[in-house]
């Protein structure tokens, strides 16, 4: 797998039937190893580890329904009263991150309402507050630890 711009962590693989299973601590189960999934194991990580985020309001693989329309968030972070806080797209080291990811986890957003919007490739990561009040957003130079959101 790729090398990426985030710490190493303690990561759990498995072969599966010629295949390859990495460990989603949040979601308790091995799920396929594909590169967008390298990522958010990473990034989960990364939270959890650097920045002091609890695992217990973390989840991956949000579905969220507009319509008929089914729409799934790789991970959004909760407050204590379960409110959602932080939206999280993930991609492959090898997509770039264009207007098109910003685009689609602004129409998550349409939905959850939340406070903070981050992108990463495992090479970049782009972390923007939401200020509804003026309407527009503010991109971080770093992402937020959890106790200064």
């Amino acid at each position: 797998m790729y090398r990426l711009n985030l710490p190493q962590y303690d990561i759990k693989i498995r072969e599966n039937h010629g295949r390859y299973d990495i460990l989603d601590i949040l979601r308790r189960k091995y799920v396929a190893l594909t590169p967008e999934e390298w990522v958010r194991q990473h990034f989960i990580h990364y939270l959890i580890e650097h920045k002091g985020y609890p695992a217990a309001y973390l989840t991956n693989e949000i579905e969220l329904k507009s319509g008929v329309k089914r729409l799934r968030c790789d991970s959004v972070l909760y407050d204590t009263s379960l409110r959602p806080r932080m939206i999280i797209e993930y991609k492959a080291p090898s997509i770039e991150l264009k207007q098109n990811v910003f685009d689609q986890i602004s129409t998550y957003n349409l939905l959850l309402h939340v406070d903070y919007l981050i992108v990463s490739n495992g090479m970049q990561h782009y972390c923007c507050k939401m200020d509804y009040d003026n309407q527009k957003y503010l991109f971080l130079r770093d992402i937020p630890e959890y106790k200064n959101l």
